[in-house]
């Protein structure tokens, strides 16, 4: 395997994967339900939020790279769209705190490998790696520097 997954987003993969298809979207309502609220210096601030064009709900994101190369990425997502949230959540809980190179290499069909093809749309599935390729670009733009 080219692009092993971070333990992080090994361990979410193997929850859903350890689950049939009715529990694995009950795991992804429990993610949505627990997407971090965003940090104060964000939610005055909206306009650093970058859209995720490609999800059907109106996602925001925001990506920080701290002085040790660790990654932290915020997201929000409005309450009735539980699909889009529950992914910001998987993604804000497995990438958070992992290296730079960690991030990047995580492969860019992770969305896919979750087991939720069978019950979720592939516009949604779009959107969920969409929302990885977002939060990879900025993590790019913050270490160009």
């Amino acid at each position: 395997m080219t692009n092993p997954l971070p333990e992080s987003l090994r361990q979410i993969r193997d929850d859903f994967l350890e689950l049939g298809q009715p529990d694995r979207l009950q795991l992804l309502l429990e993610f949505s339900n627990d997407l971090p609220d965003l940090p104060e210096r964000y939610r005055d601030h909206p306009d650093l939020l970058e859209r995720v064009e490609e999800c059907q709900s109106p996602v925001y994101l925001f990506v920080e790279v701290d002085d040790d190369s660790r990654v932290h990425m915020y997201a929000t997502a409005p309450a009735e769209a539980p699909t889009t949230r529950g992914f910001a959540s998987i993604l804000s809980h497995g990438l958070g705190g992992l290296t730079v190179d960690e991030v990047l290499a995580v492969p860019d069909d992770f969305p896919n490998t979750i087991g939720l093809s069978a019950a979720i749309s592939p516009l949604r599935l779009r959107g969920m790696t969409a929302l990885l390729g977002r939060t990879k670009r900025q993590v790019r733009l913050r270490t160009a520097a």
